[in-house]
């Protein structure tokens, strides 16, 4: 090892006191300002912290008792209730008014497929484009629910479209429900060759599921046409 001389030793001792003495020089001019910016982090975060506990935290209990009575008159069919509510409980379109999302995503689901069956088709749309749900089961309804729409709205390419949108995001056995609807809407559009595609697509992948049953016939009476 290398024995340090008495000049590099000062000389590093110097090089020390010269770099605690630009720290002082530097907390001296900016000392206040790197306060201020702590101070100001510390009260952000305690207001974040006192929003989530005293507001947040109170409107998603709120929305979630509301939410309670609202899901048993969907459960029950009671569409037009679920929606609007009575005299002493919330419909759904008030809570997505009063509380948005906080009651969780599936009330813009709810309040799509109560608009769909009531046959509202512009709300439901406009509230099942707005579910943003991360179960692919959930999100493939409400992406299925959207071509239901579409077809009643006559307007099949975009109904074929979100079908087999649905189809994809499932990627399940209920995928052949959605591509047997794509499959009609290309059928309303004349459109065979990719309706047959639809079909063969449940005979190759969904074998086992319901609608492969008689998916035969479906794809001879196209190809025979």
């Amino acid at each position: 090892m290398a024995k340090v001389t008495k000049s590099e030793a000062e000389a590093r001792q110097q090089n020390v006191v010269e770099a605690v003495n630009k720290t002082e020089q530097f907390f001296k001019e900016y000392g206040n300002l790197i306060y201020g910016i702590v101070i100001g982090i510390l009260v952000i975060a305690l207001a974040i912290l006192a929003y989530n506990r005293f507001i947040l935290q109170p409107k998603k209990q709120q929305a979630t008792e509301q939410m309670a009575q609202a899901e048993r008159w969907f459960d029950a069919g009671e569409y037009e209730l679920a929606l609007n509510g009575d005299d002493n409980s919330l419909g759904l379109e008030d809570i997505i008014d009063q509380y948005g999302s906080k009651a969780g995503e599936a009330v813009y689901l709810y309040a799509g497929i109560a608009n769909l069956q009531t046959g509202d088709y512009e709300d439901a749309l406009d509230y099942l484009k707005k579910y943003k749900g991360n179960d692919p089961i959930l999100l493939a309804r409400a992406q299925a629910c959207i071509g239901d729409c579409y077809v009643e709205m006559e307007d099949y390419e975009s109904a074929a479209s979100w079908f087999c949108k649905a189809a994809k995001t499932s990627d399940n056995a209920f995928s052949a429900a959605y591509l047997l609807k794509a499959g009609t809407a290309y059928e309303a559009l004349e459109d065979n060759a990719k309706a047959i595609s639809c079909y063969k697509e449940i005979k190759e992948k969904w074998a086992n599921a319901p609608e492969s049953f008689e998916i035969d016939k479906y794809i001879t009476r196209l190809e025979t046409e």
